[in-house]
């Protein structure tokens, strides 16, 4: 079925608003399918800014991007206004290294890994060798959220190796960032056997921010972030003195704040910050909090005169 002139004109208006844009099942922040996920985890590790369209919010955009491309499926990434392709030529170009060449970054470079693979793992990973055809390789990826993932897959030319006693890991670019004094170990207990990763890299977690502390840190004059992510419409009805609607950030400023900085996010109720907290912290901000209860639990123990419904 041929495209509209509306809907083709509209495609290229969203493709000409940002140099990468994916169309996706759900939003960046809540993929809606295992594929899109896929594409997000990739993006987000490589770049701080991309546009997302949702095209399960429109049947005529879903079947129109996939005529306007002549592909069958979703996601669709583009890069520039050029079709790049679905999730498997997405992780194919991750793999390869060649991702990085399609978005115009430099190559990461990795410093020398130092790991520690003890010898009960060793003895694992020689049993399951054996197994393994002469082109299997161990690989072990480490994405955004520090979630290991071992197994066997072909060598890339972009691929880090690390070798220990015969032993020889395969790390992606991004996840050899993510595993120096990695410590790799296989235990046996009443629950079964199976890898034990310690990883002193991971981020800490998102922390909660009673609406004291928080109050106290504002009286302080502490210097730290509080961002309100709520819509334009809640925060003209009523805000938190010190805090600024992010909706209204530039992107370069958002981009700019140092990974240590302390940033708390607010809500209604605590909600969306979380999940926007979550966002930042898979960024790499490392002292991230969600403010328990949002802007409701701040009306309700610190200042009553908020309406807040």
């Amino acid at each position: 079925m041929a495209l509209s002139p509306e809907l083709q004109n509209r495609i290229e208006s969203l493709l000409a608003s940002d140099q990468i844009v994916l169309f996706m099942k759900g939003t960046k922040e809540q993929p809606q399918c295992g594929f899109s996920a896929t594409v997000v985890e990739i993006l987000n590790q490589l770049v701080p800014h991309y546009t997302t369209v949702n095209v399960l919010a429109d049947l005529k955009l879903r079947e129109g991007i996939k005529e306007f491309s002549s592909w069958p499926t979703i996601p669709q990434l583009y890069i520039r206004k050029e079709f790049i392709g679905g999730c498997d030529i997405v992780k194919e170009l991750f793999s390869s290294g060649e991702i990085f060449d399609v978005l115009n970054l430099p190559k990461t470079e990795v410093k020398i890994l130092v790991l520690t693979i003890t010898p009960s793992a060793q003895e694992a990973f020689r049993n399951a060798l054996k197994e393994a055809s002469p082109d299997e390789h161990i690989r072990l990826k480490i994405n955004a959220d520090f979630k290991h993932d071992l197994s066997f897959s072909q060598k890339y030319k972009s691929d880090i190796e690390v070798s220990q006693n015969g032993i020889t890991l395969l790390f992606d670019p991004i996840s050899a960032q993510r595993a120096n004094n990695l410590i790799i170990d296989f235990t046996t207990n009443k629950m079964g056997s199976g890898f034990e990763i310690n990883n002193p890299n991971a981020l800490p977690p998102v922390k909660e921010m009673s609406v004291k502390d928080l109050k106290q840190k504002l009286d302080n004059q502490e210097k730290f972030f509080l961002f309100d992510v709520r819509t334009q419409d809640e925060w003209d009805i009523s805000r938190i003195p010190g805090a600024t609607l992010m909706l209204n950030l530039p992107q370069h400023e958002l981009d700019s704040i140092d990974k240590d900085a302390l940033i708390v996010f607010q809500c209604r109720s605590g909600g969306r910050s979380m999940r926007k907290a979550e966002e930042f912290r898979q960024k790499g901000f490392r002292n991230v909090y969600n403010l328990t209860g949002g802007i409701r639990a701040y009306a309700s123990e610190i200042d009553s005169s908020l309406p807040v419904s």
